[in-house]
């Protein structure tokens, strides 16, 4: 696998060239930076940047971006990998008043090598998300997973559903009438690429290779759809699995996030 090239190839399919993520979302190119807005329970922010090396032009690009969101009062992320340029973005937004959250590891694996099918638990089986039921199912496994409110995922996946439903797919872990794990599968369509996301497990469960069986089960997915490559964007907690089914690591993606006053987070 040539790193550098599929992470190219990457920044050119999922980021400069990236489509609207969902219902009432618009992707704009203006000139060196590529932005979404949409409604505020969506994702908005910069999805890809190509400043000046010398940074001549950093300080301006933040600030209109910056005016362009506060104006509609939505908070934004601004997603800087570890490759962009120039090398001191992250300081540069930090100045300018965003925060940085944690930083993750962009991995990628060729689809079709990755296991196809991975055992479970007793008494557990894996459930296409397909309705408003399996969509609140799927919140209230990340609300205990990850604590805080996921109610806005809730609702992103479920106008995808409805309005665009060859580009995400969700499964869930459930022990009985439990649901335990979950987690959804973003499709590109026309590229190589579908995306790992929102894989979560309640305490009781953890251990138990409910994370494995779900990517397994959203890998088959984007085998049958054409993609070529899954992609994570890895936290250090899940980074030692990915590697152990296959996964590699491309480079850093930290967000940093902006909150306009008066705002809600």
């Amino acid at each position: 696998m040539d790193h550098e090239a599929i992470r190219d190839l990457y920044d050119r399919r999922l980021r400069l060239g990236a489509r609207p993520d969902g219902p009432g979302m618009r992707v704009e190119r203006l000139g060196p930076v590529v932005r979404q807005t949409g409604p505020a329970h969506a994702w908005n922010g910069i999805l890809w940047s190509g400043l000046d090396e010398s940074g001549a032009d950093v300080d301006a690009a933040v600030a209109e971006q910056i005016r362009h969101f506060t104006a509609l009062g939505l908070p934004f992320e601004w997603k800087v990998y570890g490759h962009d340029r120039p090398a001191d973005l992250g300081a540069r937004l930090l100045a300018a008043g965003f925060t940085a959250e944690d930083q993750e590891t962009l991995m990628v694996a060729e689809a079709a090598s990755l296991p196809a099918a991975v055992s479970l638990p007793e008494g557990v089986e894996l459930v296409r998300v397909t309705d408003a039921a399996g969509v609140k199912r799927v919140t209230e496994v990340h609300d205990r997973a990850f604590g805080g409110d996921s109610s806005h995922i809730g609702r992103q996946l479920l106008d995808r559903l409805a309005t665009a439903p060859d580009t995400v797919a969700a499964v869930l872990a459930m022990a009985g009438d439990e649901p335990v794990s979950a987690a959804r599968l973003e499709l590109y369509p026309g590229t190589e690429f579908a995306g790992l996301w929102g894989g979560g497990t309640v305490e009781a469960w953890r251990g138990k290779g409910l994370y494995r069986a779900l990517v397994a089960f959203r890998t088959r997915i984007a085998v049958e759809r054409g993609h070529r490559f899954v992609q994570v964007d890895a936290a250090d907690t899940s980074r030692p699995i990915l590697q152990r089914l296959g996964f590699t690591a491309l480079t850093t993606t930290t967000p940093y996030v902006y909150v306009p006053e008066g705002a809600q987070a």
